[in-house]
């Protein structure tokens, strides 16, 4: 068998024993344990043997704003209120101000999160009547300019409302056309004032035209426990299970234990998604309890070095430990789940049907210095090397030079 990269005595989940990895044009084509494969590579394969360190899947963002970065630009003191609609109006003030969006910030910032072990991200772009489709085409520019390491996919996001916004529906229509795979949506009720306007419409074009949902919903306590229903109940009856999400859901966190535990049901019914990215003093999903019934809990980065907030890297194991840390989880097993939600229900959420550490699936590989996946989110460690599409893209933490 030919093969395009060989890495030897790798350190899997759920395997005792070392194990081998064989590529082959870009995807895996076969893992044994270390030193029985029947026959040896051929010479001209490289061969990287990572002396028992983890090797952990690709690690996928699924919640991010590369549009807005200010990722490679000077330091940027934060000036916006403490509310919601203070961050938005701050940001519709001074986005022009720094060239936002900036395809070239997002580029900078897209190879840092590559060198990280990112190798998919799902970012949230702007779309509103200010900027049109400017941070559509921004995002594109930058995703074409780092092709090969990593994949860029975009969920047109209207910040600023939908139905208080005259020209946004069109707008959002107008960017699936321009490769966008997603629709967001924000606060139908705290937001837009209008929840009934924004869902029906936001699902009638989500429906016609075959793409995803995923709506940021930071309504508390009963009114956004009240918007679960109103998203659950769209979701089955225009048949978007498993293609629907909610971001942040801080309601999951703010209301009586009762209610809580409904509204899980609810998106378990419904096939309804929850994104986290475990930020400041908000709310987190409980990580156990999404995953004993069923619900789906990925999570991101949100805003990275914006005019929304300072803070961000990209570095989704560090996402996970936070949303571990939040979460209050120790033990090995469950800190496994929470790297689970920038890995295996990370790609669930974006519909990647061919992932992971098993033959057949691309050949993203992430090499930590760790002896468990618990150590690699607990420590947090440069990584050894990242692989994306079966080709070596970084080095000790640096991307390598093609």
């Amino acid at each position: 068998m030919t093969a395009s990269l060989f890495v030897r005595q790798a350190r899997l989940t759920g395997h005792a024993e070392l194990q081998d990895v064989l590529v082959h044009e870009g995807r895996i084509a076969r893992i044994v344990a270390t030193g029985t494969l029947p026959e040896a590579p051929a010479a001209e394969i490289p061969v990287v043997d990572v002396a028992g360190q983890v090797v952990l899947p690709g690690l996928i963002d699924t919640h991010c704003h590369i549009d807005k970065t200010l990722w490679g630009g000077p330091w940027v003191p934060h000036s916006a209120g403490p509310e919601l609609v203070d961050r938005i109006a701050n940001e519709r003030e001074r986005r022009e101000e720094f060239g936002l969006p900036s395809p070239d910030n997002a580029a900078a910032l897209l190879r840092t999160v590559a060198a990280l072990g990112t190798t998919r991200v799902r970012t949230h772009t702007d779309v509103d009547p200010g900027i049109g489709l400017g941070g559509i085409e921004s995002v594109a520019k930058a995703a074409d300019a780092v092709r090969g390491l990593v994949d860029v996919e975009q969920v047109a996001f209207p910040q600023d409302g939908v139905i208080r916004r005259p020209g946004t529906l069109e707008l959002l229509e107008a960017a699936i056309d321009a490769g966008a795979t997603s629709l967001g949506g924000i606060d139908p009720a705290g937001v837009d004032q209008d929840p009934l306007g924004q869902l029906d419409a936001l699902f009638e074009i989500a429906a016609r035209r075959g793409v995803s949902i995923d709506i940021h919903l930071h309504d508390e306590g009963s009114l956004g426990a009240w918007q679960f229903g109103l998203v659950a109940q769209r979701t089955i009856a225009y048949g978007l299970q498993g293609r629907v999400a909610l971001s942040h859901a801080d309601a999951l966190g703010t209301v009586p234990d009762v209610e809580r535990h409904r509204l899980i049901d609810m998106l378990a019914d419904s096939g309804v998604a929850i994104i986290t990215a475990a930020v400041y003093n908000v709310p987190v999903p409980s990580v156990r309890e999404l995953a004993e019934n069923g619900v789906t809990l990925a999570c991101g980065s949100d805003g990275i070095r914006d005019l929304w907030g300072p803070y961000g890297n990209g570095d989704m194991i560090e996402r996970a430990m936070h949303v571990a840390y939040r979460n209050g989880l120790r033990r090995d097993e469950d800190l496994e789940l929470a790297l689970d939600c920038a890995t295996h229900n990370a790609a669930r959420l974006v519909g990647l049907e061919s992932y992971g550490l098993v033959a057949g699936a691309p050949a993203d590989l992430v090499v930590v210095p760790a002896r468990t996946a618990a150590e690699a989110v607990v420590a947090r460690p440069t990584r050894s090397l990242v692989v994306k599409d079966g080709r070596v893209i970084a080095r000790d933490g640096q991307l390598v030079e093609s």
